[in-house]
C-alpha cells in the first residue's frame, strides 16, 4: 500500500515538472515574439518654442470727425477698400442759437476789420505814389548837396581847411543814405499793409465758412473744418462702430472724439504674442516663425521675429514677454485682423539626419552616456552606446553608433542602468 502510493506520487511529480518546464519555455518564446523592433530613420529635427497671440495690422488708424453732430450718411461699410481722401461719412450739425449768434458776430467783426485794412492800404498807396514819406529825406539830401558844393568852392579857394570841408562831405553821404532808407521803408510799409489786407480777408472768409457750416452743415472752403469725414490713409475699412443717426463728438484738445471708422493696411500684418521667460533667452531677432491660425486648417504662414520686449509682465503666476513678428504676405489666403494664432519659433534645426524615438534611449545613471538595446542575434540584444545630438522631445538625432539598417528594441519606458 505504501509502496503503491510512493510510485503514484513520483509519477505525478514527474508530470508536474514536465508541465512547468513546458510553460516557462512557451512563455519565453511568447515574450520574444511580443518584443517590438524598430530601425533608425532619416528625418528632420526641429527644436522650437511656442508663442500664442493674434494677428493684427501693422498700421491701423481711427478716423474721427472734426465737428460734433449726428451721422447723416455713411458712404462705406466694413470690408471696403478706400484711398486717402475718400468720403466715409457726412455729419449733420445741430448747432445752438448761441453758437450761430457768435458766428454772426464774428462775421461782422471780421468784415469791419477787413474794410479798415482796405482803407488804410489805399491811404498808404497814395502816400507811396506821391512819395510823401520820403519828401523830407529828399529835401535834406538836396540841401546837403548844395551846401557841399558851396563848401567845396571855399576849400578850393583856400578859405576853409580840408577838415572843415570833409565834415560837409560826410553829412552829404549821411543824407544820401537816409534818403535810400526812406525809399526802402516806404516800400516795406506798403507791403505790410497789403499783407494786413490779406490776413483780414482770410479771417472774414473763415468766419463766413464757419457760419455757413453751422447753418447749412457744409462749407465751400474744403481746407477749413468740414462736416464730411474722409479717410486719412489708404487701406481697408475694418470696423464702423457708429450708425446713421448716431451722435458724435469732434476731436479736440479736451477729448479724443468719436471713432467713425477704423482703416488699416491689410497688406502689412504682424503677429503679436507672448512667450514664457524660460524660452525668451533663446530668442533672437530675425528668427523664422511658422504661424498656425485657428480659423484656417492645414495651412502654415511664415513670419520673421522682429521684436522682443525688454520687460516681462506677470500673468497667472508666470512671467511673459511680448514678441512681434512680420508676416510674409501671401495672395492665396486672406488673413483677417484679430485671428488668434500660435507661432512655432524655430530655435535650431537639422535636416536629413539619422533619428530614433527618444523613448528607446537608455540613460546611464553614473555618466552622460546613452545606449540602445541593439539586436545581435535571433533572441539576443546588446546594450550599445550611441552619441546623440539635437532633440525635439520626440525624435533625437543619432550622431554615431547606429545606422538605418540595424534593429533596436522598442522600450516602453526609459530605463536606467548602472
Amino acid at each position: 500500500m505504501n509502496k503503491g502510493c510512493l510510485i503514484a506520487f513520483g509519477f505525478f511529480l514527474l508530470i508536474g515538472t514536465a508541465g512547468l518546464a513546458y510553460y516557462f519555455q512557451t512563455k519565453d518564446g511568447n515574450d520574444m515574439q511580443n518584443t517590438e523592433l524598430t530601425k533608425a530613420t532619416i528625418d528632420n529635427i526641429i527644436k522650437k518654442t511656442v508663442a500664442t497671440g493674434s494677428i493684427r495690422p501693422r498700421k491701423e488708424v481711427n478716423i474721427k470727425p472734426q465737428v460734433s453732430g449726428v451721422v447723416d450718411r455713411l458712404y462705406v461699410e466694413a470690408g471696403n477698400v478706400v484711398k486717402k481722401g475718400d468720403k466715409i461719412a457726412r455729419i449733420k450739425l445741430v448747432p445752438s442759437q448761441v453758437n450761430i449768434n457768435n458766428a454772426q458776430s464774428s462775421v461782422q467783426l471780421a468784415s469791419i476789420r477787413f474794410k479798415e485794412a482796405q482803407r488804410e492800404l489805399e491811404r498808404q498807396r497814395d502816400v507811396f505814389s506821391q512819395k510823401l514819406d520820403v519828401e523830407n529825406a529828399k529835401v535834406s539830401f538836396e540841401n546837403a548837396q548844395k551846401e557841399e558844393e558851396r563848401q567845396k568852392g571855399l576849400f578850393q579857394d583856400g578859405v576853409i581847411s580840408e577838415v572843415a570841408y570833409n565834415r560837409f562831405k560826410l553829412d552829404l553821404n549821411l543824407q544820401k543814405a537816409s534818403l535810400e532808407n526812406a525809399k526802402i521803408a516806404s516800400e516795406n510799409n506798403l507791403k505790410q499793409f497789403e499783407s494786413e489786407v490779406d490776413i483780414r480777408r482770410q479771417e472774414l472768409e473763415f468766419a463766413k465758412d464757419n457760419l455757413a457750416l453751422l447753418r447749412e452743415g457744409a462749407t465751400k472752403n474744403s481746407k477749413q473744418v468740414s462736416n464730411i469725414v474722409v479717410s486719412t490713409v489708404d487701406g481697408m475699412i475694418l470696423d464702423i462702430p457708429v450708425e446713421e443717426g448716431s451722435s458724435v463728438i469732434e476731436r479736440n484738445n479736451f477729448n479724443e472724439g468719436t471713432n467713425i471708422a477704423s482703416v488699416a493696411d491689410m497688406n502689412s500684418l504682424i503677429f503679436e504674442g507672448k512667450v514664457d521667460e524660460s524660452d525668451v533667452g533663446k530668442l533672437k531677432e530675425g528668427m523664422p516663425l511658422e504661424l498656425t491660425v485657428g480659423a484656417i486648417e492645414n495651412e502654415k504662414f511664415n513670419a520673421d521675429l522682429e521684436y522682443i520686449a525688454p520687460k516681462g509682465v506677470t500673468e497667472e503666476g508666470t512671467v511673459k514677454f511680448e514678441v512681434r513678428a512680420a508676416i510674409k504676405p501671401t495672395s492665396e489666403t486672406f488673413l483677417r485682423a484679430g485671428y488668434s494664432a500660435s507661432a512655432d519659433i524655430i530655435l535650431s534645426r537639422k535636416d536629413s539626419v539619422i533619428v530614433i524615438n527618444e523613448r528607446d534611449l537608455i540613460s546611464s545613471k553614473d555618466s552622460d552616456s546613452t545606449f540602445v538595446q541593439l539586436k545581435v542575434g535571433e533572441n539576443d540584444f546588446k546594450k550599445t552606446p550611441i552619441k546623440i545630438g539635437l532633440s525635439d522631445g520626440i525624435l533625437v538625432e543619432v550622431k554615431s553608433g547606429l545606422d538605418t539598417t540595424q534593429q533596436i528594441k522598442v522600450l516602453k519606458n526609459v530605463t536606467e542602468v548602472n
